[in-house]
């Protein structure tokens, strides 16, 4: 084909089809690549297919073919064609013939989350990906370089890359020693090679399941479950400032709302309880609907916890009704912050995808909590030690208005954006990782391999930071737990959720 011949894009595109195709792959969290890492300005997989397939092929010669080649491209670009192979050797056999049977080389000089390039390879080009973000070229390379480099056997693979023997699970390299966790999925990057025959899917599993082992020894005492056996999947708490008024004084819970569960026939709530300007507030939590237990107390008369108490940073005090205005708020919290334990977020079986249930915090869950300082004193210098680095990052946060607005609150440095044992969780996390690394090592013939079954591994904990800092809300309407990166932006958040990594409810449905 010249370059003066014209393409199927130029003269007419199904741009409402595909359009559809794209917006629903927003919704479809299992097997995409955006849940890998998070990058802002992905493009949708269904238009890149879609588009790379009408700018490689030639425009219609008549109504006819135009019409089947519009209907063809509408197929392609539904999320569920995405490995029909009988569809995609057609549209290989249409590039190849519109190029003189040589695979064309398609280039994207700013991949930035590899959609167009891994669709582009889809397809049977030659597709090449750069960018000059360093996270884009790692998610890059985990999306389009790794996979195809190890994704079937070699020459050379250790053991753990077999998955045989002792090392795994012949069928799905999974570890008999460890247990799973979903913060370990590694769907994203699977190709059409069986499970048992991929070995970059196989070491990923097997070392993600070592880690996690690794880590559990030593954190697992942080985070017990009750004495019912129910598994603690979060810990909502709530900043605090001293009430202003001179008559009352009390720690005020900055809550934006009250909610716990605000679902179809399952309302659930926190309510204060206020016995007057000096007195600690208390709070217990009440529900109604059909969907609960009798474990909750009756719901009050004209309660509506859709109001809590702070808005736009100004606070009312539940106990005497004073208010805090957004200035002095600003400036309490640089000095005066703290923070306060407000529920128990609990999956009576764990791998357990709903029944969630709230109880208020323990003497041992504020206890257990309170033990976690001491530890991670101990953690942050044996760590300061070997990596020769503050192993929590004191870099300075930027201040950008409406965007960067955490370093107002006192929020200043990366660490503090994680409570102490969200802090200490990590610091183990990233001291398991590098950990696996020097263990591999001396087991491969290839540094390579290495080198990516380490970026997954990397990855994964950018996953676990991004669901475990004190910025994280908890979403009353799914009961689920979301991300720091709801939006492009740090924001100041008034009440937040602390995961428990060792239990996979509530790792579902992450946003991008």
């Amino acid at each position: 084909m010249s370059i003066t011949d014209r393409r199927f894009i130029e003269e007419s595109f199904p741009v409402k089809e595909v359009g559809e195709a794209s917006a629903r792959e927003k919704s479809i969290r299992h097997g995409h690549i955006s849940t890998l890492h998070i990058w802002w300005a992905r493009r949708p997989l269904a238009a890149s297919r879609a588009t790379a397939y009408a700018a490689l092929t030639p425009a219609p010669k008549d109504t006819e073919e135009w019409a089947k080649k519009r209907d063809f491209i509408i197929q392609l670009s539904q999320w569920e064609n995405s490995n029909n192979q009988v569809l995609l050797e057609r549209a290989r056999k249409d590039i190849l013939e519109a190029n003189g049977g040589v695979p064309p080389k398609v280039l994207d000089p700013f991949s930035g989350g590899g959609s167009y390039p891994l669709e582009a390879l889809r397809l049977g080009c030659e597709s090449y990906a750069n960018d000059y973000n360093p996270v884009a070229v790692l998610i890059e390379k985990a999306t389009l370089e790794y996979p195809q480099k190890f994704g079937r056997p070699f020459d050379g693979m250790p053991e753990w890359a077999k998955g045989t023997g002792d090392q795994g699970n012949k069928k799905t390299g999974k570890s008999n020693a460890a247990p799973q966790a979903s913060l370990f999925d590694t769907e994203s990057f699977e190709n059409s090679q069986p499970e048992s025959e991929n070995p970059l899917l196989i070491a990923v599993r097997y070392w993600g399941e070592w880690v996690l082992a690794e880590s559990r020894k030593e954190l697992t005492k942080f985070y017990s479950p009750d004495i019912d056996s129910s598994i603690p999947v979060g810990y909502i708490w709530a900043r605090t400032l001293p009430c202003q008024n001179p008559a009352c004084g009390v720690e005020i819970p900055l809550m934006r709302q009250f909610w716990l569960s605000n679902k179809d026939k399952k309302w659930i709530a926190l309510h204060p309880v206020s016995r007057g300007a000096g007195q600690h507030i208390d709070f217990e939590i009440v529900a109604r609907g059909e969907k609960i237990g009798g474990r909750y107390a009756s719901w009050p008369e004209e309660f509506d916890p859709s109001f809590g108490t702070v808005r736009r940073a100004v606070v009312t005090c539940p106990a005497c009704g004073a208010m805090i205005d957004d200035q002095t708020t600003r400036r309490l919290f640089q000095k005066n912050a703290a923070q306060r334990m407000m529920a128990i977020v609990e999956s009576p079986i764990e791998g357990a995808r709903s029944g969630k249930t709230y109880r208020l915090p323990s003497p041992i869950d504020l206890a257990t909590y309170q033990s976690v300082a001491e530890s991670l004193e101990r953690k942050t210098c044996k760590l300061r030690e070997e990596w020769g680095i503050e192993p929590v990052p004191d870099e300075l946060l930027p201040i950008m208005s409406g965007v960067f607005n955490a370093p107002i609150y006192g929020m200043d440095t990366w660490g503090k954006l994680f409570n102490g044992r969200q802090q200490l969780a990590l610091l183990t996390f990233a001291d398991c990782v590098r950990r696996a690394y020097d263990a591999m090592l001396p087991q491969s013939v290839l540094p390579e391999f290495t080198q990516a079954v380490m970026a997954y591994l990397g990855i994964m904990f950018n996953r676990l930071a991004d669901k475990n800092a004190n910025l994280v809300g908890y979403d009353v309407t799914c009961e689920k737990i979301q991300h720091v990166f709801v939006r492009q932006a740090l924001p100041m958040v008034w009440d937040y959720v602390e995961v428990n990594p060792f239990t996979d409810v509530g790792w579902n449905n992450i946003e991008d």
